[in-house]
């Protein structure tokens, strides 16, 4: 494993887009002693009162408050993303330079926001497939090929379909539901005092009822493109944590 290698990277189209969707996840990653990266495609300029710089240094206080390892920005173009070869190669060579394992992405239009979000999705998936491609390195900036194992989708609140996964899993992000608020906050020039209470109301809201799924207080929600394989049932499931209508008998 080379030095810049991660264990996972986090990838959306906008600074605060991982933030809101993931970052719970994230610190929990963090917090669990894995290397945590995460992507953002764009610099989600021109924004009414933001600047290039002022979102940098968000982005950056951001992944301060989550305790990432890497933080990066490719500088592809906001609200004209889309999938094409160079926002791919872009993706593309930066996970051939920093391995990870997993790929975390969000998934699903947005009709209602931007339609970055599904171009990201779209780029995300071609993107993994690219980091594997052989005899192509002059593409990707000189960066060796790398097949990452396994793609997980965040799936959005807010998008237009309710699609059909083959699995889904809740992260229980009771324990670091702060830091993603505080995170949040960090988007100073996104967010005044309303707009922010909107957003945590609904961001509480959505957390508590994917937590409540699982029987813990916060959660969030991800998906994967394929059945889950397991070799040992009893340790992936362990105690159901969801209140049962009867008294659980002792074990002995």
């Amino acid at each position: 494993m080379n030095d810049q290698s991660l264990d996972i990277v986090f990838t959306a189209p906008h600074p605060d887009d991982l933030e809101i969707l993931m970052g719970g996840t994230i610190a929990k990653m963090v917090k669990l002693g894995y290397r945590v990266g995460m992507l953002h495609m764009t610099n989600g300029e021109p924004t009414p009162r933001g600047t290039p710089e002022i979102r940098m240094k968000e982005m950056k206080a951001a992944s301060e408050v989550l305790g990432v390892q890497v933080c990066d920005m490719l500088g592809l173009p906001n609200r004209v993303l889309m999938d094409g070869p160079e926002a791919r190669y872009a993706v593309a060579t930066a996970l051939r330079k920093y391995r990870p394992k997993i790929l975390v992405g969000l998934a699903g239009r947005t009709p209602a926001a931007s339609p970055d979000h599904h171009q990201a999705h779209l780029i995300t998936e071609a993107s993994r497939f690219y980091a594997q491609l052989t005899k192509w390195d002059e593409r990707f900036d000189g960066t060796e090929p790398f097949r990452i194992d396994h793609l997980v989708y965040r799936p959005t609140r807010i998008a237009a379909e309710i699609p059909h996964w083959h699995t889904q899993f809740v992260v229980d992000i009771s324990d670091t539901m702060d830091q993603k608020l505080e995170a949040i906050r960090c988007y100073q020039s996104q967010f005044d005092d309303k707009r922010r209470a909107g957003l945590e109301h609904f961001i509480c809201s959505g957390a508590g009822v994917e937590g409540s799924s699982i029987g813990v207080k916060y959660g969030e929600l991800y998906a994967l493109p394929r059945p889950l394989g397991v070799t040992d049932m009893v340790s992936l499931l362990g105690d159901w944590q969801v209140p049962p209508p009867f008294k659980q008998p002792t074990r002995t």
